[in-house]
């Protein structure tokens, strides 16, 4: 098979006329060759760290929407479905994608659960990690995001980094904010990403100290303007990723978005490229082509190298999308579950306090951390009660895995007027996690979950609409359009309500995760990730 194009050479930065030969799946040649053909010829996006689960969406299905957008490998996390089924869980996630042509390379998750402080549905111990490290299907230690663990060389986090590195696999780091001599003693442990920069200065001071800093522009999570300026100087130690990508926003664009941003910016192509193109093969010795001899046949066309709007797909040699058409196939899967609660009652969502003043999780536009903030109360015959004037909304976290109260705090900024929302997509141990305007709407919502067996759901009155996620309670078992749909139709709902947050979901899907500060709630109680404690929730 012969490919004519405009030849984008990454490595010499040059783009020529050319033919790429393609034999039993590899690059045979890449020759200059005098042609009329407009369109560009590159190597494929990678998405350099992602949950396929935040997706909703099985690795099969995710494959048939990426592709599309020219991705053609990701370094994938399954952290979560982890959380909720050990390493059962991983295994689906490798097996189910296999079945497809993109190139999925999963780590083993270094923190199942994320902490001690909350209750999820499985353990992964140091022992467990030396055992998914083992596997040439896993390709790198995922995220450490118990970095007081590693700053205190707990036994068991330096176990499993010391695994790693006898297996020679690398170790990815998570460590928002983290600064000065412990971000030093983090890094020296071996750690050599990170995704969670959030200030220009901490990337920066992480770059210099030879970690690699990996731009994050998710759902809810967006990064990119206040890390792209250090891309020039720093394309060889960069690369993109999306973390947390809903089915709704999949849909529409991928790593390809974020090149075309960057362009508009004015950088170089070519740097662009090689840190959306080359780092993420070289860092995770990924079996991605690269458009050189001898390589894996993995690249894409595009019409122009400032939209980057995707002609075709190769992998292995194979044409697996066109014109916005996938050609992967529908795959069967299971659906394994791990949903073990009751329904609750109303009353399981009071809180009585004669308290003047709570502590307040204040939720910020586009990123994950909170800030914690004190408020006046609001009761009702003593029980503390949602105040939609303020927006200080009542929020809770439901144990699934067991019965148990359910935890109470309260959040600013999720703007509902009326009615409830609720998810168990909840990093990282996916509980159920509800706000609501009064305890009978955040009650309908979460039974409405309970009764699905996970999902994400907003409720009003007589109103009401759910996503139902089947598969660990975390991934839909529809295709990824109809299930985008679906999704697309209860955030809007939430937005009716009076959400003015532009991902209401995936903001409320890490209003439980503890190993980003400050304020968060898990099934436990109200948690401070600044002390790394619980906090009571009465001020005064």
């Amino acid at each position: 098979m012969q490919i004519q194009g405009q030849i984008v050479d990454i490595f010499n930065k040059r783009i020529f006329p050319g033919e790429i030969t393609v034999e039993n799946g590899k690059i045979k040649s890449v020759i200059e060759k005098e042609h009329n053909v407009k369109h560009y010829i590159m190597p494929g996006f990678i998405d350099a760290h992602i949950h396929i689960e935040s997706s909703m969406l099985v690795p099969s299905e995710f494959a048939k929407i990426a592709v599309l957008h020219g991705t053609v490998g990701t370094i994938s996390d399954p952290h979560e479905i982890a959380n909720v089924l050990g390493a059962e869980g991983v295994f689906f996630m490798i097996e189910n994608s296999k079945k497809v042509p993109l190139k999925f390379h999963f780590g083993a998750p270094s923190c199942v659960p994320a902490t001690s402080f909350e209750t999820a549905g499985a353990v992964i111990d140091s022992e467990g990690i030396k055992e998914l490290l083992a596997s040439p299907d896993i390709h790198y230690l995922a995220e450490m995001m118990n970095y007081p663990g590693v700053l205190h060389e707990d036994e068991e986090v330096m176990k499993k980094i010391a695994w790693a590195k006898h297996f020679d696999k690398p170790v990815d780091g998570h460590a928002p904010g983290l600064r000065g001599d412990a971000v030093k003693k983090y890094i020296s442990a071996g750690i050599t990403t990170d995704h969670e920069c959030f200030t220009y200065d901490e990337a920066a001071e992480k770059l210099s100290l030879g970690m690699k800093v990996i731009i994050r522009e998710g759902s809810a999570a967006k990064n990119f303007e206040a890390l792209i300026d250090l891309l020039p100087e720093h394309y060889e130690n960069m690369m993109f990723c999306s973390d947390d990508k809903h089915p709704d926003d999949l849909i529409v664009s991928h790593i390809n978005a974020l090149c075309a941003r960057a362009v508009t910016k004015g950088i170089d192509l070519f740097k662009i490229l090689q840190v959306a193109c080359i780092n993420p093969v070289k860092h995770y010795n990924m079996n991605v082509g690269l458009l050189q001899e001898n390589d894996p046949a993995d690249f894409i066309v595009v019409k122009d190298l400032a939209q980057f709007e995707v002609l075709q797909t190769y992998l292995n040699g194979k044409l697996i999308a066109e014109n916005g058409k996938s050609f992967i196939p529908e795959i069967s899967f299971e659906t394994p579950n791990n949903f073990n609660t009751s329904l609750k009652n109303i009353s399981d969502f009071e809180v009585l306090s004669p308290a003047n003043k709570i502590r307040v999780i204040e939720a910020l536009e586009g990123q994950l951390i909170t800030n914690e903030i004190h408020h006046t109360s609001l009761t009702q015959d003593g029980n503390l009660i949602s105040n939609t004037t303020d927006d200080i909304l009542k929020m809770t976290v439901v144990n699934r895995y067991q019965d148990a109260r359910p935890a109470i705090a309260f959040i600013k900024n999720f703007g509902l007027k009326e009615g409830a929302i609720a998810s168990s997509v909840a990093h990282d141990c996916h509980n159920i996690v509800a706000v609501g305007t009064s305890d009978e709407e955040i009650c309908k919502a979460v039974n409405l979950l309970i009764e699905n067996k996970g999902g994400v759901c907003a409720v009003n009155g007589s109103e009401q609409k759910v996503l139902p996620l089947p598969v660990a309670g975390i991934i839909s078992d529809k295709d990824g359009w109809e299930t985008g749909k679906l999704y697309q139709e209860i955030d809007q709902m939430a937005k009716t309500l009076g959400s003015s947050l532009k991902a209401p979901f995936m903001t409320l899907s890490f209003m439980a995760l503890l190993v980003i500060p400050d304020l968060k709630l898990s099934d436990k109680g109200l948690f401070s990730g600044n002390t790394f404690s619980f906090v009571d929730l009465e001020v005064e």
